[in-house]
């Protein structure tokens, strides 16, 4: 069942890179108390991933603050080694937290994983975004053409939060 809005995240952990090396996150340390953009997308490095979904959230980061979002995060499903290489070359800085959903388990878990198998690529995650108050769905984007970052980018983030 996809997650839609009004559902609670489901639990789960994801891996950042830390100075340390990488760190896990539960679900409930991202999500309890806070006001979360969660965006999602098939993959680091990736043609629409790298050129207009991840920029935008980067660009638009201080508007998402500015109206009250405590936290943006980018969630794929790479390691975290990789996330947090990423992030390094888009300049993510502090401004999008870079998680890693290794195996797939919370793309699942939500619903929006992505069987690219045939392309090489195994198990994804659809290209999505999530705004959530304190652990709970407030809307939910999906797009239909992972290929593209419209319904879920920045910019129909910041008219809806």
């Amino acid at each position: 069942m996809t997650i839609k809005a009004g559902d609670t995240m489901p639990e789960g952990q994801f891996m950042t890179m830390t100075d340390e090396g990488p760190k896990p996150v539960t679900s409930a340390e991202l999500f309890g108390g806070k006001t979360v953009v969660l965006f999602g997308l098939p993959g680091a490095f990736t043609p629409t991933c790298s050129n207009s979904h991840l920029p935008g959230y980067i660009q638009n980061a201080s508007a998402l603050k500015g109206k009250g979002v405590d936290t943006i995060a980018c969630m794929s499903v790479n390691d975290a080694f990789v996330m947090g290489a990423w992030g390094k070359d888009q300049g993510a800085g502090d401004a999008v937290m870079m998680l890693a959903d290794g195996s797939a388990d919370y793309a699942s878990a939500m619903g929006l994983n992505l069987d690219l198998t045939a392309r090489g690529m195994g198990m994804r995650a659809t290209r999505f975004s999530i705004l959530v108050e304190n652990g709970v769905a407030k809307a939910v984007n999906v797009e239909e053409n992972p290929g593209v970052a419209e319904a879920t980018g920045a910019d129909t983030m910041l008219g809806q939060v």
